[in-house]
């Protein structure tokens, strides 16, 4: 399976690749749009000495962590949420009867190569953050965990959001909400948000194991809600949970889809 991925993705990358101006020019857009939202940042910023508690530094190594692990999977997978387009088209027919599963073959559907500036935008933030932090390696073990830990977070929601569009087949921003949502919300310490959100981002729907309770192992400090020290190992599983829960969801949804009989 991980062979066939590669295949369709490096398709996809040498037809992109075929005009490579606009290849650059796409690539530079990508990491130049991405770079708004830290202005953003550098805004409040410019107004204030921190935010929630949090310096510049730290905030802009929340949102970079949040950013690489989003940008990687929104690269690699994000076209999940193509789901609803291919049952009205038809053309999810075609792939429920090739070889290989309707889950690869959709991820790499129109594979976007240009989507790579983004991810350097993020990780030259993150990069910058732990340099000008000084994180040592004693804590910076964390940083590769909590970055595969948000990858795998953000493809079970994608996941989720394409196993969902087999009953919302019209509703496909409904479900990106819970997506992109997600990582606009995980861009600034979530002690902005009130309690009840924390908590359901916490115990619900795991997304403060993005980068909030990793990050704050990282950076030595305690949360501000006073969630016990060992919630921040508790990432990879809360990732492997919430996978095995949207690989349940798109099974049965593969299963429950009926043909358009295209």
């Amino acid at each position: 399976m991980v062979r066939t991925y590669l295949l369709l993705v490096w398709t996809w990358t040498r037809a992109a690749a075929a005009y490579p101006a606009s290849f650059a020019m796409m690539t530079v857009f990508g990491l130049v749009t991405a770079a708004i939202d830290v202005g953003v940042i550098l805004v409040i910023f410019a107004n204030t000495t921190s935010l929630a508690g949090f310096s510049r530094e730290e905030v802009l190594f929340l949102y970079g962590a949040a950013s690489l692990s989003f940008t990687l999977c929104d690269t690699f997978a994000g076209n999940l949420d193509q789901v609803s387009r291919h049952i009205k088209a038809g053309t999810l027919d075609t792939m429920l009867v090739r070889p290989v599963g309707a889950w690869v073959q959709l991820a790499t559907d129109r594979f976007n190569p240009t989507r790579a500036g983004r991810i350097v935008q993020a990780g030259l933030v993150l990069g910058y953050a732990i340099a000008a932090l000084g994180i040592g390696p004693g804590r910076a073990w964390m940083i590769p965990v909590m970055v595969i830990t948000g990858i795998v977070i953000f493809a079970a929601l994608w996941t989720l959001a394409g196993a969902v569009q087999f009953v919302l087949t019209d509703a496909p921003e409904v479900v990106n909400s819970f997506t992109y949502g997600s990582q606009q919300l995980n861009q600034y310490p979530l002690s902005i948000y009130a309690r009840d959100l924390v908590a359901g981002v916490t115990y619900v729907l795991p997304l403060a194991f993005i980068n909030w309770q990793p990050g704050l192992y990282v950076l030595g400090r305690a949360d501000p809600f006073g969630t016990p020290e060992f919630m921040r190992f508790l990432g990879p599983a809360a990732a492997l949970v919430l996978a095995l829960a949207a690989g349940v969801a798109w099974r049965q949804g593969i299963r429950h889809y009926r043909s358009t009989g295209s």
